[in-house]
């Protein structure tokens, strides 16, 4: 059987990592738009965080195997539809994530100074469409609303000493443009509370550890909180005891002159109702949020707006109220509602043959390891069906050599995964000169040259 997989991220490579290990003849082709592979394992991890990306070690040992192939530079719904592929495989894996961000849908959010969490994780992490943000970095004070890991990684990096971030793989540019931020004090807010924050303790005990830099919770936030925790599972009572910790802490005092210069903190129960121009009306001066109340408790409970509101001044907006999935191809079935492929267990509703897994499948949310069950279990269903005879593997399928035709008729050139090795490599080239463990490139051009295309 000869399968296919859209997406090379984490969910593409679990997929295909899967079907190979427990079907011992099929063949798995894996496509990408970028010519570079690994998805968000390379773009959105954090560059201080280099342990999460070793699954890479992983994802490059299935890419060698002889039963499987990388296609990079093939944009899938442009350069070749959904209905081709289903033409020329047995089974086409939809695990092309969550490609765009939810907005705001607030006045003032397209002012210059806000910025979406994902463009700002991609501008620091060499993603090529982020290459040119060129984020502001000029005023004292940045706010992020949203609570979960993608937001503490960013006040992380915007407040991580220099001789830290200079020894990770963070591109050339950020760290530059870090150099000269004049950002001090990082809010991170939320419209529900301390105990629906959907960050975990390793995040928020890198951030309450960062050299130079403290951590402001206010401790009546958390009164009473000790008893409301107490049958909580124990990674939220973990958390929130850290954070109430934390809170009640009081500040070492140093000798004069060496007090921490940098600071973070926590605001709950606020909703962004306006980001607020500056006078001249050319760049954020502040937010205006709704004071809101919890109705319901745990998990589920809802932020309702008290009537109450409140004005932060910032000079540095960034949206980190999670990604969206897009549509890829008007042949495949999309609820724009969730932002996610309706299916059932990986199987694409009303489209025999046709799966999806990772984030395009369940919404964006989890780590790595989520990602891993959620594509094991798409792959699973496509070992059933292809045991049960659902999927018909009687009439050959020509899997690449249709597609290559197709391509080469549109002009399109893909990327081996030789090909990668050997940007792979020039990367790593140019990070040990600059004593990195590599130097993104972050220009497709350049990737393209490289390898001689």
């Amino acid at each position: 059987p000869r399968v296919c997989v859209v997406g090379s991220g984490p969910a593409g490579f679990y997929t295909a990592q899967h079907i190979l290990k427990h079907h011992g003849k099929a063949l798995v082709d894996i496509y990408e738009k970028l010519p570079v592979p690994f998805g968000l394992v390379r773009f959105g991890v954090a560059p201080d965080h280099p342990e999460v990306k070793n699954v890479i070690n992983t994802f490059t040992q299935t890419a060698r195997s002889e039963r499987c192939a990388y296609y990079g530079n093939v944009t899938v719904g442009r350069d070749v539809t959904v209905p081709e592929l289903r033409q020329a495989y047995h089974a086409v894996v939809l695990s092309y994530g969550a490609e765009d961000n939810r907005v705001l849908g607030i006045p003032g959010e397209n002012l210059p100074g806000v910025y979406s969490a994902r463009a700002f994780v991609g501008w620091y992490n060499g993603l090529p469409e982020n290459r040119d943000l060129k984020p502001d970095l000029s005023c004292e004070t940045a706010l992020i609303l949203g609570h979960g890991n993608v937001a503490l990684d960013i006040a992380r990096i915007l407040l991580s000493p220099l001789q830290l971030l200079r020894k990770t793989d963070i591109t050339d540019s950020s760290l530059a443009a870090l150099a000269c931020s004049k950002v001090k004090r990082v809010w991170l807010v939320g419209r529900r509370g301390p105990l629906q924050v959907a960050f975990t303790i390793k995040e928020l005990r890198e951030m309450i550890n960062l050299p130079g830099t403290r951590a402001v919770l206010d401790p009546a936030d958390f009164t009473g909180l000790e008893n409301a925790v107490r049958d909580a599972p124990r990674p939220r009572k973990r958390l929130t005891e850290l954070m109430i910790k934390t809170a009640l802490e009081k500040p070492v005092e140093v000798q004069a002159g060496a007090a921490a210069s940098r600071a973070w903190g926590l605001k709950f129960q606020r909703s962004p109702q306006e980001v607020l121009p500056s006078a001249d009306g050319r760049r954020v001066r502040g937010i205006r949020m709704a004071l809101t109340r919890l109705e319901g408790s745990g998990d589920s409970a809802k932020a309702i707006p008290t009537g109450g509101v409140e004005e932060l001044e910032c000079g540095l907006v960034l949206s980190s109220i999670g990604y969206q999935s897009l549509p890829l191809d008007p042949a495949v079935p999309f609820d724009s509602q969730r932002g996610v492929i309706p299916n059932s267990s990986g199987r694409v509703e009303g489209v025999p043959g046709l799966y999806c897994s990772g984030w395009v499948k369940r919404g964006p949310t989890g780590v790595i390891i989520t990602t891993m069950n959620d594509s094991f279990d798409t792959a699973q269903s496509v070992l059933e069906d292809l045991q049960e005879g659902v999927l018909d593997t009687s009439p050959s399928r020509e899997g690449f050599g249709v597609v290559e035709s197709i391509l080469r008729s549109r002009g399109v050139r893909p990327v081996s995964f030789s090909d990668w090795e050997k940007i792979d490599a020039a990367e790593v080239a140019r990070g040990k000169a600059a004593g990195k463990p590599r130097e993104k490139i972050v220009d497709p051009a350049e990737m393209l040259r490289i390898i001689g295309h």
